[in-house]
């Protein structure tokens, strides 16, 4: 998992965080001998890390390839920006984009994504959501704080490892939210108030070509990775996404997420 601040901003309840390993020093004791008496050699055997990056080229090696490359990818970004007070009430916020496409997968009167192609092949509406919520994003870069992203790559019979990955992030940033909010259609703001909004996002994309490393390192390289989802889930018009969810806070009109939170 590749974590990095754009700014030097912390938020700890969101899991912005680096992650680190605490390992304890090997301390050595000359004084202290071990001692076996009539016991068999014991032959063991370790694995280097380029023995396991050598295993790793061959098993994509033999993996078919298809438009965006080999396997599937599992992958996940998280971005968070100031919404200035002007902004939370405006029709063009990221909270307005965000909820217009919430609504459009949760619509009582049709299918919602369950037939993601009711217009003919190449129209994913799924894959239209997914791109639509990257541009959001990337016309609101000035306003970026803080992101991170992370991934893992599969094989491409490993469907049942990559779905459980898959539902595991999924869950894991639904359990972060007390209830699941989408306002309703024609609901506005009289007074809004400044905030900071996080957008994490999750996907299952075909192939190993989307780009989701250094997030947060940099604006540009933010970029990059956003720039990329959004080009490769429109792929074969959207037959390359498996999955795509996205999750926002706050969601209610009236909540306040600061930097300090």
């Amino acid at each position: 998992m590749t974590v990095a601040f754009l700014l030097p901003v912390l938020i700890p309840t969101l899991a912005f965080s680096p992650t680190t390993t605490h390992n304890s020093p090997i301390k050595s004791y000359p004084h202290v001998q071990t001692i076996q008496k009539h016991r068999s050699p014991t032959i063991r055997t370790t694995t280097s890390p380029s023995t396991h990056l050598h295993l790793f080229v061959l098993e994509k090696a033999f993996e078919e390839e298809g438009p965006l490359g080999k396997g599937i990818t599992v992958g996940k970004l998280q971005i968070a920006l100031n919404v200035n007070a002007l902004e939370r009430t405006s029709k063009d916020s990221i909270f307005a984009i965000l909820e217009e496409n919430a609504r459009a997968g949760n619509d009582e009167d049709d299918d919602g994504f369950d037939d993601d192609y009711e217009d003919g092949y190449g129209d994913s509406h799924l894959s239209k959501m997914c791109h639509q919520v990257c541009l959001a994003l990337l016309r609101k870069s000035d306003d970026w704080i803080a992101a991170c992203s992370e991934s893992k790559w599969f094989k491409g019979g490993d469907y049942g490892k990559t779905e459980s990955l898959y539902n595991q992030w999924a869950d894991r940033e639904a359990a972060k939210f007390e209830k699941e909010y989408i306002p309703e259609e024609g609901s506005t703001l009289s007074e809004g108030k400044a905030t900071v909004a996080v957008v994490s996002i999750i996907l299952e994309i075909q192939g190993d070509e989307t780009n989701f490393e250094r997030a947060g390192f940099s604006i540009a390289e933010t970029k990059s990775v956003l720039t990329s989802i959004a080009s490769d889930c429109r792929v074969e018009g959207g037959d390359c996404l498996n999955g795509f969810e996205v999750f926002w806070t706050p969601s209610e009109p009236t909540e306040v997420l600061t930097e300090r939170d």
